[in-house]
């Protein structure tokens, strides 16, 4: 079974100020199942939206989720498990209030760390997301 990878790119050009020469993707569909790269405070140009604000990071996070969810043949729905990432315990109120809003009615499974950082000091937050598609949904 070969694995349809959404959005492929190299380290080299996303992380130009480290020395990395990965290869990754934004998403991967495996069967029915998404399985989607951690989501940032950074937009698909790479540009950081939100320097210091941790709900507006978020915002831009969800955008991405969403964004993707769509090039899988997929909706917000479809969200099974999250895993919520913060830097600094006083950001947990903000980012749940955002994403909270993103998946009103949603109902997924979710964990929240807190850690000590992220592959970027300006990163306050990230989110890890599964989900899964209908068998009878295409990728856009």
């Amino acid at each position: 079974m070969i694995h349809t990878r959404i959005r492929p790119f190299n380290t080299k050009q996303t992380y130009p100020n480290q020395s990395l020469d990965n290869d990754l993707c934004q998403a991967v569909i495996a069967g029915d199942t998404i399985y989607m790269r951690g989501q940032v405070g950074t937009d698909f140009n790479g540009n950081l939206v939100g320097r210091g604000d941790a709900a507006a990071q978020t915002e831009q996070a969800m955008s991405n989720v969403k964004t993707l969810l769509e090039e899988c043949g997929a909706t917000l729905e479809h969200i099974v498990k999250i895993t919520i990432y913060i830097t600094d315990p006083r950001w947990r109120e903000p980012v749940y209030q955002v994403v909270g809003r993103w998946l009103k009615g949603v109902h997924p499974v979710s964990t929240g760390v807190v850690v000590a950082g992220l592959a970027q000091p300006d990163w306050l937050m990230e989110i890890d997301v599964i989900a899964v598609r209908s068998s009878t949904t295409a990728p856009a």
